[in-house]
């Protein structure tokens, strides 16, 4: 394939999950980055080798905007944009060369899709809230690097596993970001720069093969509350992110807790949605988490609500609920993976009153709404916010009723 096409000059139709745009050639979808929809791209097909013929699709990388879209900008991360080889594109920023708005809808248009395809009819995406009204940089305030055999520091090309040595990281934080150009001297793995609630930088090295090193307490604060997380432990990226989604969480359960009841947290972590039902009335709690030093940081950021913190895969304490168990509300924040029909059911079993479900993957959202669905529940309201800019990346909040 490679020696009769080794390029193809292809329009842009649609965006794909994941970040990626599609073209059309000859009845084959084929996915590209770093363009837009309705523009003409020059790109070079990277299957690697004469099987690709047999795919239902192929995947490309853009060479050159051959007619560029009204929408495109200079990319936001100047290591990423398309006039560089598409070797030397940094990863991280895929709608960076988008004008913010546009990135909104797009990112709108994917869930629109995936709905469509995996909920079931009738449901409409709601558009994708900004959460700030800057240009979208300076907001991760937690960055993982890498560090190859030869002591170069930096974020991997995109699709790849090389690391690229950049001059900016322009999503960082300005801390966090000069942390990163400070570092010196580190053993081929990665760092983790993370900048907690007290605004000072962690560097929390990472060498191939080396046991997790001395674990730190840092704090975070959402809705007023301090919650203790684990330096290297799971806390939402964006510094309004938390607060953000709490809210949303709280505006869906306004009116729907009864304080007699319990009510479940779900892939808990620290307790961030757990508190949020407490503020709500509730006062029997139950938060579940796998991770263990997350369950206990939960229990001591919950000890005011005499919340259980129970550690335990979601799926297997579900399972070994009595006969019987009913809740009020449930809360529930799966993985990117979603939470997957088993657990849809059987949250469906305990008969709560409400589910609120907190997304961070389109897909994975559409297939579970579709299962809830199937099961009788109807969705009564549906958020979405950007709180990734530059990024494919999206949150959803969804109030499901019985």
């Amino acid at each position: 394939m490679t020696s009769r096409q080794p390029t193809l000059d292809l329009d842009i139709t649609g965006i794909a999950h994941g970040g990626t745009f599609i073209a059309r050639h000859e009845g084959r979808v084929v996915f590209v980055p770093d363009a837009i929809p309705g523009e003409r791209v020059r790109v070079r097909i990277t299957d690697p080798d004469e099987r690709a013929d047999k795919r239902s699709f192929w995947r490309a990388e853009t060479l050159e905007v051959l007619e560029a879209s009204p929408h495109r900008r200079p990319h936001v991360w100047a290591e990423a944009d398309v006039s560089r080889a598409p070797e030397d594109r940094v990863g991280g920023a895929d709608l960076g060369h988008i004008e913010l708005g546009e990135q909104r809808m797009l990112k709108r248009r994917v869930l629109q899709e995936a709905l469509d395809k995996f909920a079931g009819p009738g449901l409409t995406a709601p558009e994708v809230t900004a959460v700030d009204e800057g240009d979208g940089t300076g907001w991760r305030t937690r960055v993982s690097l890498h560090v190859d055999a030869d002591g170069r520091v930096g974020p991997y090309a995109a699709r790849s596993h090389r690391v690229i040595d950049v001059a900016t990281l322009p999503l960082a934080r300005p801390g966090v970001a000069e942390a990163a150009f400070a570092l010196r001297a580190q053993k081929p793995g990665r760092v983790d720069l993370v900048e907690p609630g007290d605004g000072r930088v962690r560097v929390l090295p990472r060498p191939e093969g080396a046991r997790r090193g001395k674990q730190e307490t840092v704090f975070e604060r959402a809705g007023g509350r301090r919650f203790q997380v684990d330096a290297g432990g799971f806390w939402q990226v964006h510094p309004r992110a938390a607060e953000t989604l709490q809210q949303a969480v709280a505006e869906a359960l306004a009116g729907r807790v009864d304080e007699d009841a319990t009510h479940f947290d779900l892939y808990g972590g620290v307790g961030l949605f757990a508190a949020t039902l407490g503020e709500q009335g509730a006062t029997d709690i139950v938060t579940v988490e796998s991770d263990r030093r997350a369950t206990a940081y939960a229990a001591e950021n919950l000890a005011d609500l005499d919340a259980q913190a129970v550690t335990a895969r979601v799926d297997r304490f579900l399972s070994g609920l009595p006969d019987g168990t009913r809740a009020g509300a449930v809360v529930l924040d799966p993985p990117r993976s979603g939470a997957g029909r088993g657990v849809v059911e059987s949250i469906h079993a305990l008969e709560p009153e409400a589910v609120v479900y907190v997304a961070c993957d389109p897909v994975a959202l559409a297939r579970d709404l579709g299962t809830f669905r199937e099961l009788g529940w109807q969705t009564a309201s549906l958020r979405a916010f950007d709180l990734f800019p530059h990024s494919h990346h999206l949150e959803a909040v969804a109030l499901l009723t019985r």
